[in-house]
């Protein structure tokens, strides 16, 4: 059975993520779900979040994972919108070990530093400063399949790029040269 592709949007906070998930599943060809990371915490309740356990919030951030395999498993595309930062208990290097042998198409989702703020500001539902002090944390800092730039490239243009590269799955490889650098 084919496996259903999974787009992974990798990018700090503000910096175009959602905006560009919602623009992909409009453009692109196929059917796709979206999955927000805003999503998993709206489930568990903003309040809640910040009293929930580490083993709470682990279990929590996995389902996110087994969430995108299980779709992928019954040939169901995915685009999710994900922050990987180092050190976290639970991470990238969870999802690489599950999903490394799926068709996954890992993207960077990069802006300049005063976009970030900018955005920040204007959104108002973040801290300033937020995503500025995820930008040294983010995991990993240069494997991607692709990078767009959701401000120097409109969220179409960031699309179109993306949905380039969607002809070709078995050219996605960001996942396997993490998993092969993780088992060498």
């Amino acid at each position: 059975m084919q496996k259903g592709k999974i787009i992974i949007l990798n990018g700090v906070s503000s910096s175009g993520k959602t905006t560009l998930a919602k623009k992909l599943q409009e453009r692109v060809s196929e059917a796709f779900f979206v999955i927000t990371g805003d999503d998993y915490m709206e489930m568990l309740g903003r309040s809640k979040y910040v009293d929930i356990s580490d083993e709470a919030y682990m279990q929590f951030y996995m389902a996110e994972c087994h969430t995108a395999k299980a779709l992928s498993d019954i040939e169901m595309n995915l685009i999710m919108d994900s922050l990987f930062l180092k050190d976290e208990k639970v991470g990238l290097k969870d999802w690489v070990e599950l999903l490394h042998d799926y068709p996954v198409l890992f993207v960077h989702v990069i802006c300049p530093l005063e976009e970030l703020r900018r955005r920040e500001k204007e959104r108002g539902d973040r801290d300033i400063g937020q995503g500025e002090n995820q930008l040294t944390k983010l995991d990993p800092q240069d494997t991607y399949d692709i990078t767009v730039d959701t401000h120097t490239n409109t969220s179409e243009e960031c699309a179109d790029k993306i949905i380039e590269m969607l002809i070709s799955p078995e050219k996605f490889s960001a996942f396997k040269m993490l998993w092969s650098q993780r088992t060498e």
